[in-house]
């Protein structure tokens, strides 16, 4: 009987553990330093700490680099050692995200595409799903491994199957990092393993603003809880805000020993979407409230305002030596203003149209500019253009006009 006491306890064991132990045998880590995930699994919602907003000016974070930067716009709205170059842990994967989804909107790769793992892949070690040399997985499963549990493996397959090594697709992401003028920025791998590679709070912000500009990464960012294998393989997200913060929309963590905590987290409400970034904190908890400070602080005090141009009334502009004596006009479809609140209301709107506007003029040519101001200052500007061309006198015009005349 002793046998079966012995199965008893074993049997009562795997249930204790099933929730951190993937249905393949493989326990799941957060991120590269090999923490289990077990704050993450059957956490207490009502044990999330509170966060306390502070005051204009009062804004501090405990991070050794901070930003809150807008979407929308790219404005800055709060810096803190924001280019101090610093390692960032498995943040680095929002530049191996970033140059997945360029490949796939340009077609160079598809969702569906098989992708083989090979054994430098699986051999990348940290957290992981555990891919086999020769295991087979679509882009998009990898995509899913990458940005939900920050699986190295997944990264490296992508990055072989995108670039033939991962070295090259290193280099592309040092070049895509120069594009976006990421001046402080320098990765060594696909990953965020190698802590001598390193970037800063500014850049984290430029690269994960890019990154959100491709609307499909959320499917994946924002995933809680899924799984790979058929099921088989449970993933949970190691970015516990997608629990706890209204409106957030991911976007990654990362930890090693040389990193430090550091999260990029993005959320959206109403149509006005931030990311913030806090690198370098001392403990798990300083990341969390760190984000959650800067995000509050930005919900709180900005709103997203889009200017209408439906109503605005513009005469057409009168045109010197031109085959028609004035030209109608239009002006360009507004973009998104990032205001402080409140503000919204004191907006002024001018018009200001060019003079003495002499032909030829082409179609699509700049001819004033919708201004809006709040107490002076200019807070938007947007083109009018020439709806239609009209182009300068001449002979042959002006003598077609009177052969015309004189036929009629």
């Amino acid at each position: 009987m002793l046998w079966r006491r012995f199965l008893g306890l074993l049997c009562g064991l795997c249930v204790l553990l099933c929730p951190l132990v993937a249905a393949d045998g493989a326990v799941m880590y957060d991120e590269e330093n090999g923490e289990p995930l077990q704050e993450l699994l059957g956490e207490d919602d009502a044990a999330w700490p509170t966060v306390t907003l502070p005051a204009p000016g009062e804004l501090t974070v405990k991070a050794k680099g901070a930003v809150l930067m807008d979407l929308g716009s790219g404005t800055v709205l709060y810096e803190q050692d924001s280019h101090t170059h610093l390692p960032i842990a498995s943040v680095t994967k929002i530049m191996t995200l970033l140059l997945v989804m360029e490949a796939i909107e340009a077609g160079r790769v598809a969702w569906t595409d098989p992708v083989t793992c090979s054994a430098t892949a699986a051999g990348i070690g940290g957290s992981q799903i555990w891919l086999e040399p020769g295991e087979i997985m679509t882009v998009e499963e990898l995509v899913k491994a990458a940005a939900v549990v920050s699986a190295n493996d997944a990264c490296g397959a992508l990055a072989e199957h995108l670039c033939g090594s991962i070295p090259v697709f290193v280099a592309a992401m040092n070049e895509r990092a120069k594009q976006l003028g990421m001046a402080d920025t320098e990765f060594k791998d696909c990953s965020g393993l190698d802590d001598s590679g390193y970037s800063c709070a500014y850049d984290v912000a430029l690269m994960s603003r890019e990154l959100m500009t491709h609307t499909e990464i959320e499917r994946f960012t924002t995933i809680w809880m899924d799984s790979l294998r058929g099921g088989e393989s449970q993933l949970v997200n190691t970015n516990k805000l997608l629990r706890h913060y209204p409106g957030a929309t991911g976007l990654k963590t990362g930890t090693t020993n040389a990193a430090g905590h550091c999260l990029a987290a993005t959320a959206r409400r109403e149509g006005t979407s931030f990311v913030a970034v806090v690198l370098g904190c001392a403990t798990t908890a300083d990341r969390w409230e760190g984000a959650r400070t800067l995000l509050d602080y930005g919900f709180a005090h900005y709103v997203t305002y889009t200017p209408s141009v439906e109503g605005l009334q513009l005469a057409p502009v009168p045109v010197l030596k031109g085959q028609s004596a004035q030209v109608e006009v239009k002006a360009d479809a507004p973009s998104p203003l990032l205001l402080e609140k409140g503000v919204e209301g004191k907006m002024e709107s001018r018009i200001e149209l060019a003079k003495d506007l002499q032909a030829p003029v082409l179609a699509g040519q700049t001819v004033g500019t919708w201004r809006l101001t709040v107490g002076g200052e200019t807070v938007g500007e947007y083109p009018i253009r020439a709806v239609h061309e009209v182009p300068a006198v001449s002979f042959r015009w002006a003598y077609g006009l009177l052969m015309d005349a004189l036929l009629r």
